[in-house]
């Protein structure tokens, strides 16, 4: 295959988004336009958009509580109209797969046009979800084809995930990928598979490949009252946590405290983090000669 007609398969990849946003300064650094990929193979209970976990199987339960009428089946599948959508959410709050009708599929070539609109604005594109790697393919050729465009090439392309990737899937993407974000929900496997539906172990070795990568843009440590274990009982920072995170080298750590928004089920009744919580945790970090830190902006 030439490498044209490669480009031009890569540029007719879909994938199947639940949202995006023109301009974000929370993904990464700058200015950046940002991708939300429906669908994700963690099941945390704290999750607020648990409504991008799961894909729609066209069952029909949310179509007659929509009051704008803005879904209907159509030849045996749920079709949204988002021209007639109020967004009430109560197709989300019915959906028994945590999925939602309002997504589309997007090309790599959509997204293209979309960066080349905002394009002199942004600093770059970070894909998100959901889990992104669930759309492996498509995140591997949309950094391609923004690295082989001369008017895009600028740009930087990161990775906010759970890091549940395997080695062989980072190795194909690194190679077009700037930086990761790696979400660290717990640190004893009991407390991550609590917090997130599974174990730690792939996480784990996805932060160190990527840190030996060079590529290890952040780690984030997730403060749940009550449960989350990485401070030990006098207050320090979790001896096997501690030593972990040196290993990784100097990678920035953002902080970031369990709330209620979008939040559905049991953990509706979590207790939120405070900002006095996540202060501590900081200056556990610090102490360790960890960091840099950053806390939430607002709490």
């Amino acid at each position: 295959m030439s490498t044209e007609n490669g480009m031009q398969k890569g540029a007719e990849l879909r994938a199947m988004v639940s949202r995006w946003l023109p301009f974000s300064c929370v993904d990464g650094p700058g200015n950046r336009l940002v991708l939300f990929l429906q669908g994700c193979n963690f099941r945390c209970p704290g999750c607020h958009n648990p409504h991008t976990m799961g894909l729609c199987d066209h069952c029909g339960d949310c179509v007659p509580g929509c009051p704008g009428r803005a879904l209907a089946m159509q030849e045996g599948r749920v079709s949204w109209q988002a021209e007639l959508c109020t967004h009430c959410d109560r197709c989300l709050d019915v959906c028994p797969r945590h999925a939602s009708p309002k997504t589309r599929q997007m090309s790599v070539a959509e997204v293209l046009a979309l960066l080349r609109r905002y394009g002199p604005l942004l600093t770059g594109v970070t894909v998100s979800g959901g889990e992104a790697t669930t759309q492996l393919p498509f995140v591997i050729a949309l950094f391609t084809a923004i690295k082989a465009a001369p008017d895009l090439a600028r740009l930087t392309c990161l990775l906010d995930s759970n890091g549940s990737l395997g080695e062989t899937g980072w190795q194909r993407l690194l190679p077009v990928l700037d930086g990761a974000m790696i979400d660290l929900k717990g640190w004893r496997e009991p407390v991550h598979l609590a917090l997130t539906g599974r174990g730690r172990e792939r996480v784990l070795a996805s932060l160190q490949l990527l840190a030996q990568a060079g590529k290890l843009a952040e780690v984030r440590l997730l403060q749940v009252p009550g449960q989350s274990d990485y401070l030990a009982a006098d207050g320090t920072l979790e001896g096997g946590l501690a030593t972990f995170l040196r290993a990784l080298g100097p990678v920035p750590i953002r902080l970031n405290g369990f709330r209620h928004h979008g939040v559905r089920g049991a953990a509706q009744d979590w207790p939120e983090a405070t900002r006095e919580e996540l202060e501590q945790l900081a200056a556990a970090l610090a102490v360790a000669g960890l960091g840099p830190v950053s806390l939430p902006p607002l709490l």
